[in-house]
């Protein structure tokens, strides 16, 4: 997606956009080769943007993957149990990485690998408010359940904000739901599905924030985030 330059910069880290515009105005940055404008717009997964000479890289030399993380694995590095963990999946990947956040042994989906400290901290951070997307798949009354869901609600004395919640296709007695919630409580879907008398068969978490779930990777699969993708977690960052 293409964003204007100064945009760009300062996601990356490197000014302010104030600063930025007085970087394109004094010839510092170009677009694959040419000299920048002010207003020019660059999508940095197709172009080459560079300043004083240098690429534009969002989070530097850090490493961001995306896993397809499938059931059965825990989301650790290691495991005093012996139980399968992710960093068995991300085994190849030559830069040591650890997971942004938790899904649970039984839950799958989108999981997010770096060794960015900064970024995992702020995406994590509750002030930041990330949204997390997921299809739930339950069995029960779903007419009764999803107005308790949207509305807020108290589990073991922590009190959740109400979700929004989307019902999908039913079969067999079986309901999918979209829920997004911007907390990241311990087994916050299930436990709010539990609450309001729904029993969860399937949880998978398909988007965090502008973030969505590459549908090519199958599960235990990863693939390196894209600069674009990258991006669109520092513009998190700039909410915040």
């Amino acid at each position: 997606m293409e964003e204007r330059l100064q945009k760009l910069i300062s996601a990356c880290g490197l000014a302010s956009r104030r600063t930025a515009e007085e970087w394109i105005i004094a010839g510092r940055v170009t677009v694959n080769g040419q000299r920048a404008q002010l207003g020019d717009k660059a999508d940095l997964d197709r172009d080459r943007v560079e300043v004083d000479g240098r690429a534009l890289t969002p989070g530097g030399d850090r490493v961001y993957l995306m896993l397809h993380k499938p059931r059965g694995y825990v989301t650790t590095l290691s495991d005093e149990k012996g139980r399968k963990t992710v960093a068995a999946l991300v085994s190849d990947c030559p830069t040591r990485v650890w997971p942004v956040g938790r899904l649970d042994m039984d839950s799958e989906g989108l999981l997010i690998m770096t060794d960015d400290g900064a970024l995992t901290n702020r995406l994590l951070h509750p002030s930041h408010e990330v949204e997390k997307e997921y299809l739930v798949w339950v069995t029960g009354d779903v007419k009764r359940a999803v107005p308790v869901l949207s509305t807020p609600m108290e589990l073991d004395g922590e009190r959740l904000f109400p979700a929004r919640v989307r019902q999908g296709r039913s079969s067999g007695g079986v309901t999918q739901l979209s829920i997004v919630i911007h907390q990241g409580k311990y087994r916050q879907v299930r436990r709010m599905c539990a609450h309001a008398g729904l029993t969860v068969l399937r949880l998978k978490r398909v988007r965090e924030g502008g973030l969505n779930l590459d549908r090519t990777l199958k599960p235990g699969q990863w693939r390196y985030l894209t600069p674009q993708e990258v991006l669109s977690l520092s513009h998190l960052e700039e909410k915040g």
